[in-house]
């Protein structure tokens, strides 16, 4: 594939120059970094050859091409962030995308085209579904989007031509769009790379039921139809967008075909255990008393439009339920903007017992073994949050469907000691004596009294030792460290005498006696 059509030169100057952007950032992951020159070069002909056929007498501005890398947070997301460094217009964005909605910035997405043997992939998939009798589903990662209307061509051909099949229901999700605006619903006439309508939608003319969409993909099942229904068929590398698909629809039967090696892989046991290794994460999330929210994007927009409803949220409003969630259990709640998460960051933060990573539904999923305190999801929160709600199975990543289906219960909380897994007894999440307390200074009866015995506790030099997981807050946690800083005398006004030091060379100080 020549390198003009797999970068979309063409689309993509047609597209700044229609909208007469003059400053255009150019984001690029790591892996398209080594042809990023040659990209803008091929942009800034193409441009120059659009503004030349233009109509004679229009004012044509040079554009602006600039180029991002190590982006803000995840190399997923439209970094607006650093856009804004340099008053972009718009964003071009390469590779893996989430296709989150921008809050700002107009934004077009060129996903590439990686290569697929499409008669290896049909006859493989064909000669493993004569022995499954499901309806099949075909997703796949975006960089194979070229692909799929052939690939629906051929399938469709050798499912009919075996009689075993001949009657299989078969379809395809759609790429929600190739362009986003801010704040706008994306509409399919802009840019939509979608396969399942056509001829394949009037052969299948039933009724559609429920509208789903995960990683920029979207699709419609029949009336009375459930995922759980389907024989999901993935197309693409084992990432974080196949791992969204599989613990989002962790109850379907799943497939995988790796068109780098040529294989189907039908064993995805091992991202199955991964949904152990998160209620595990659950359940230690439930004994902290700190919680740290870590922002981890800027510009995550939530635009849907079904059945010509719109709903529109963002992460401000994800992170004001989480607060208001930890703060209703009786914990602390701590919010922190540092870009990627890493171990050495986060163990800046040691007061924290877990992490609540508010981010776009593909790096939201960390795996935490190297780091100090877990790290879980506001999915994850709500179930270790909210006593009493059990996990049923169900897996939410999208903060759309999360906001939906999970919102923050107006109940009060359950004063009752729950039996902790990890501790092997039963603790209390709520101290009833401070609860009782605190209800007395609202009233102003104990006022004075408390400020007093918080002002006396701050003065103590000497606290006991507070071992991790039991501090309320990260002032307390705070005064029980061994090292405070620089240590402040407050028995004496007076400062300390001074003395001069030593002076001349390291080799031999002046007074220093010398060996001869």
């Amino acid at each position: 594939m020549d390198f003009g059509s797999n970068y979309e030169i063409a689309r993509t100057a047609d597209f700044i120059h229609s909208r007469s952007f003059t400053r255009v950032a150019l984001q690029f992951p790591d892996a398209y970094l080594k042809d990023s020159v040659k990209i803008v070069r091929a942009l800034k002909d193409k441009l120059k050859s659009l503004i030349d056929t233009q109509a004679v007498g229009s004012n044509g501005k040079e554009v602006g091409l600039f180029i991002m890398a190590d982006t803000t947070y995840g190399s997923c997301c439209v970094d607006e962030v650093a856009a804004a460094h340099i008053d972009a217009d718009c964003v071009i964005h390469y590779g893996h995308t989430c296709l989150s909605p921008t809050s700002t910035l107009p934004a077009f997405f060129v996903f590439g085209k990686a290569p697929i043997t499409v008669t290896s992939f049909v006859d493989k998939l064909t000669k493993y579904t004569s022995t499954v009798d499901k309806p099949i589903l075909v997703l796949y990662g975006l960089e194979y989007a070229h692909s799929i209307p052939l690939v629906k061509e051929v399938l469709l051909e050798a499912l009919r031509s075996c009689e075993s099949t001949s009657k299989r229901e078969l379809l395809f999700a759609d790429v929600v769009s190739s362009i986003t605006n801010p704040s706008q619903e994306n509409s399919n006439s802009s840019g939509l790379v979608g396969v399942s309508g056509g001829d394949f939608a009037k052969e299948n003319s039933c009724a559609l039921d429920s509208s789903y969409i995960t990683g920029g993909l979207t699709w419609n099942l029949p009336v009375g139809h459930k995922m759980e229904d389907y024989l999901l068929v993935w197309i693409g590398s084992d990432n974080s967008a196949f791992a969204n698909v599989v613990l989002t629809y962790n109850g379907c039967e799943t497939v995988r075909y790796d068109a780098e090696g040529d294989q189907l892989m039908t064993d995805v046991s091992q991202k199955q255990r991964v949904l152990k290794r998160r209620y595990y994460l659950v359940e230690k999330a439930k004994d902290a008393n700190i919680v740290g929210i870590l922002v981890g994007t800027l510009g995550v927009e939530i635009v849907t439009c079904f059945l010509l409803q719109q709903y529109a949220a963002g992460y401000l409003h994800m992170i004001h339920q989480m607060k208001e969630l930890i703060t209703r259990a009786g914990k602390k709640a701590y919010t922190l903007i540092m870009g990627r998460p890493n171990p050495a960051k986060l163990a800046n933060f040691p007061e924290c017992d877990v992490f609540i990573y508010v981010s776009c539904a593909q790096t939201a999923l960390l795996d935490s073994k190297d780091f100090l305190a877990p790290v879980i999801t506001p999915f994850e929160a709500s179930l270790a949050f909210n006593r009493g709600r059990q996990w049923t199975g169900e897996y939410v990543m999208e903060f759309r469907d999360l906001i939906n289906a999970l919102p923050v219960e107006t109940a009060e909380q359950s004063k009752e000691a729950r039996f902790s897994f990890i501790k092997g007894g039963y603790v209390e999440d709520i101290d009833l004596e401070e609860t009782e307390n605190r209800e007395e200074d609202e009233e102003g009866s104990l006022a004075l009294v408390s400020a007093a015995e918080k002002a006396l506790q701050l003065q103590d030099r000497k606290p006991g030792p507070i071992i991790k997981g039991a501090a309320k807050s990260g002032a307390e946690f705070f005064m029980s460290r061994s090292y405070q800083g620089l240590e402040m005398h407050s028995n004496g006004s007076s400062p300390e005498p001074y003395f001069l030091g030593r002076k001349g060379k390291a080799s031999g100080y002046e007074g220093e006696n010398r060996k001869q």
